[in-house]
């Protein structure tokens, strides 16, 4: 009898269906997006994220992110689903998943054709007004940016997957910052920042994810974060089978019944080509009464 291998395990669990899905930025590394602590990671490259505390209250501090977003949206903005999104995607379109949660803020799961994604860390194509509380596109903040910054050019050192690029600080010095044009207030991408309290919402709507989840499936997180990891942890209270993937070790690790340690551009779509007979066949096959 062939010995089944960890894809395969993995793929009898997907099948069974109402499976949390919870990803990281490690999905997104194949799309050209670097990741926080992987090969790729920009926590390497001794680079500081922005902080909510920093950001509201120091004028300097929202020019020296604007400057560093606005060069950093360039990679972000024109960033495409890699196979790992398509993959995602179809097994929600086969009726598999109880829901997506994603701590990225690429909106690659949406690109890729995935519905009922919870953005838990928001979204950059998003912008939000301090002031007035006016969501707007990113496109036309871009656009603003650009004309107010015409004769401004900056060079991106490193990148973080939130889109914040490291530049020089005389680059960062030219730049020119906007205000809201409906309020004058100050502007913030729709993105939850270092220091700042994820929404209530939107963790409510993460929990109950799992809560009628069967299994939970985490690609490509580290569970650094106490904001992705409490889902795992969740998991492990309500007694369903909780399998990782990703590259290199996570702070899940000791509580998964299953554990793949390679790339998600490889493993998703060798999962759906898997899953897909399996879930063709209960389907023309009902349960004898």
């Amino acid at each position: 009898m062939q010995q089944l291998t960890d894809l395969d395990r993995l793929a009898e669990l997907v099948a069974r269906g109402d499976v949390a899905v919870l990803t990281g930025a490690g999905l997104s590394t194949e799309s050209g997006i670097p990741d926080y602590r992987g090969a790729t990671g920009a926590a390497q490259r001794r680079h500081s994220p922005m902080t909510y505390q920093e950001f509201t209250g120091s004028p300097e501090a929202r020019q020296r992110y604007w400057a560093r977003s606005h060069v950093g949206w360039r990679t972000i903005g024109r960033a495409l689903p890699n196979p790992g999104h398509v993959a995602v995607a179809r097994l929600e379109q086969a009726g598999l998943l109880s829901g997506l949660v994603t701590q990225n803020v690429d909106g690659l799961h949406a690109a890729a054709g995935s519905r009922d994604v919870v953005e838990l860390h928001g979204a950059l194509a998003r912008v939000v007004c301090l002031g007035c509380g006016a969501l707007t596109p990113r496109s036309a903040l871009d656009a603003r940016l650009a004309a107010a910054n015409a004769a401004w050019s900056g060079v991106v050192l490193a990148l973080n997957p939130d889109g914040d690029a490291l530049l020089d600080d005389t680059d960062v010095e030219g730049f020119t910052v906007v205000d809201c044009a409906a309020c004058g207030g100050v502007l913030k991408p729709d993105v939850v920042f270092f220091g700042e309290t994820v929404p209530a919402d939107r963790v409510a709507a993460s929990f109950a994810v799992v809560d009628r989840a069967a299994s939970l499936l985490v690609l490509g997180s580290s569970l650094h974060v106490m904001s992705g990891y409490r889902f795992v942890l969740h998991a492990v209270r309500r007694g369903i089978p909780v399998a990782l993937v990703n590259l290199g070790p996570t702070r899940g690790d000791r509580h998964a019944d299953l554990r793949l340690d390679a790339p998600l551009g490889a493993v998703l779509p060798g999962l759906v080509d898997r899953v897909m007979p399996r879930t063709a066949a209960a389907i023309a096959t009902p349960s004898m009464p």
